[in-house]
């Protein structure tokens, strides 16, 4: 890397802990961390339904079901949970939360909408909320239903930051991206970070690169799984040897062979998506060392609140939508990065974040949920 000033220090949650369309999910007693249930109980049950990453995939899966794991801590509800290994399992899994008598039924992940809208229309009397995605029918068309709250993250303007901040570290001039699936979750990602590239060579008249995906035709690198870590390790092999120095992958469990490749090599950074990487792999002090940042977002809080607003007989189905300006999206610390990360980078993040709030800086994406 580049021998750098000592970033800002960093606050709070994190630097860019990023908080405009939309208002973050409250509690019934109107707060927004989740620890007043407005009458919740343990006669209250919440459960979740995995994608089929799993409870441990360090990514969406994970934080959706630490927001659970909030919410029966702090709220006292009783929760059940059901484990996906694939998308066979997808309704069977939510249909037996429904006959287990579950008041509130999480599904996480776009891959569940067609099931989450089959088992809600069958099941008038239960409560869905549907992380990622509205509903779907059958074909796969979004439909509204009055006993569904999607949880949708508008990622792409995080993604944006993480854009600029990558194209602004890069030494090779270089820099990548990948998907595990081709839908509209993981494209918003890596549409808003070849922006955020485009933002960065437009503002200083440089020309940074990135491989692994084209906004304009919607193609590129999509290893088309979230299981499978060799394919991750793979191409991110072929990127890094191509010259990229920073990958964000956009794959779930998937990353996790990013990682591997990154630690191979010198100077090789990784962008986590989701959740914060550094902390979901404390256990592996190398895989830390090369993660820069992550694009975050919130869904154990907008989970645990859901819950507890569900709990406190305030479900409501009109659709989350986690921005900047709400705090549903954002960077994550720089971590062990704080010292190399310039401080006019750092300043420049900052402003850039307050602009995409303010409209200054319009930020665009197909995959971008409605009213965002």
């Amino acid at each position: 890397m580049k021998s750098f000033t000592r970033a800002l220090a960093l606050t709070g949650a994190g630097v860019l802990t990023l908080a405009a369309c939309g208002n973050a999910p409250e509690t019934a007693g109107g707060g927004g961390n989740g620890s007043d249930g407005g009458g919740a109980s343990s006669d209250y049950k919440a459960c979740m339904v995995s994608d089929a990453g799993g409870w441990d995939d360090k990514s969406f899966n994970e934080s959706s079901y630490n927001g659970l794991l909030a919410a029966e801590e702090n709220l006292g509800i009783e929760k059940q949970t059901a484990e996906s290994t694939s998308v066979s399992d997808f309704a069977p899994n939510i249909n037996n939360m429904v006959t287990e008598g579950c008041d509130l039924v999480i599904t996480v992940g776009f891959l569940l909408a067609p099931a989450t809208g089959a088992a809600a229309q069958a099941n008038e009397d239960t409560d869905f909320a549907i992380v990622d995605s509205t509903a779907q029918d059958a074909d796969g068309n979004p439909i509204e239903l009055g006993n569904v709250k999607p949880l949708e993250f508008n990622t792409s303007e995080a993604a944006f930051l993480a854009g600029y901040l990558a194209a602004g570290m890069s030494e090779t001039g270089k820099v990548a991206t990948y998907g595990g699936v081709n839908i509209p979750t993981v494209t918003i990602f890596m549409d808003g970070y070849v922006d955020g590239v485009a933002h960065y060579n437009e503002t200083k008249g440089d020309d940074v690169q990135v491989l692994g995906w084209n906004k304009d035709t919607q193609e590129g690198s999509i290893v088309g799984t979230f299981e499978d870590q060799s394919k991750g390790k793979a191409v991110s092999d072929e990127f890094y040897n191509a010259g990229a120095d920073i990958i964000m992958p956009v794959a779930g469990p998937v990353g996790a062979g990013t990682l591997a490749s990154a630690k191979e090599g010198e100077d090789r950074t990784v962008i986590w998506v989701d959740a914060d990487g550094y902390e979901t792999n404390a256990s592996d002090e190398d895989a830390q060392s090369v993660i820069l940042t992550s694009v975050m977002k919130e869904m154990s809080t907008a989970v645990e609140d859901v819950i507890a607003g569900a709990a406190g007989d305030e479900f409501d189905a009109e659709p989350y939508v986690g921005t900047l300006e709400n705090g549903g999206v954002g960077l994550a610390p720089f971590h062990d990065f704080e010292d190399e990360v310039p401080e006019e980078l750092t300043t420049e993040l900052e402003t850039l974040k307050q602009d995409i709030i303010d409209g200054r800086v319009t930020v665009e994406s197909e995959a971008s949920p409605e009213g965002s």
